[in-house]
């Protein structure tokens, strides 16, 4: 029938479209969003240095009440770990931790996500006359994967920069309000492994946020 070769070679158009131009896409996505907080730039560094208080601000902790959240390694710096999981798709399960700790200019975080690839974070401080910008990041690689390559092109930026922003804007507000110590770590330190795997030697905490 004429209407079955059509749809085939519509079919087969589309297939040489999304296979040949998923070839031409980046391989990789980067996401950031910023935000200028009137409080000193160690005092910003601190709160992103740790995740004690990550879900104050966190655009995702408000989703599922009922997340499940665990913690190891040091309270700040490299190796301060945090872990979820959550029936939510939109929370569901993985980990960060801190990679490198630059005072009071850089943190990058390892992101693990379960059934997916990973990726690095990073929070970025700029000193300025009136407090500080904050640049937050987000970059991942697709390899040779073109349905990730596609997703990344169409939709990264609009996903995760949302969130991002929502974010920055709660961490805005929770800072001007009660901002926390500077941070005693020191500067630069790194994590050679840059993995997520957690410190064995450290005991790790669960809580369990409850139902607001």
């Amino acid at each position: 029938m004429v209407w079955l070769k059509r749809i085939a070679i519509v079919l087969a158009v589309l297939a040489a479209v999304c296979v040949g131009g998923g070839l031409l896409l980046p391989s990789s996505a980067h996401v950031e969003r910023s935000n200028v907080i009137n409080v000193p730039q160690d005092h910003v560094f601190a709160m992103v240095n740790s995740f004690a208080r990550f879900n104050e601000w966190s655009p995702w902790a408000e989703l599922d009440p009922n997340t499940r959240y665990e913690f190891s390694g040091p309270v700040a710096g490299v190796g301060a770990g945090m872990s979820w999981a959550s029936e939510d798709a939109a929370v569901g399960t993985g980990s960060q931790k801190i990679l490198e700790s630059t005072a009071p200019t850089l943190v990058r975080v390892q992101l693990e996500f379960v059934g997916q690839s990973g990726a690095v974070a990073f929070y970025r401080m700029e000193a300025l006359e009136t407090g500080t910008r904050i640049t937050w990041g987000f970059d991942t690689e697709f390899g040779n994967d073109l349905i990730g390559r596609w997703f990344g092109y169409l939709m990264f930026d609009s996903m995760i920069g949302g969130d991002y922003e929502n974010g920055l804007s709660k961490l805005k507000t929770v800072l001007e309000q009660q901002p926390p110590a500077p941070s005693p770590v020191e500067s630069p330190v790194t994590d050679p492994a840059i993995d997520a795997t957690p410190n064995p030697e450290a005991e790790p905490t669960t809580a369990t946020q409850a139902n607001s």
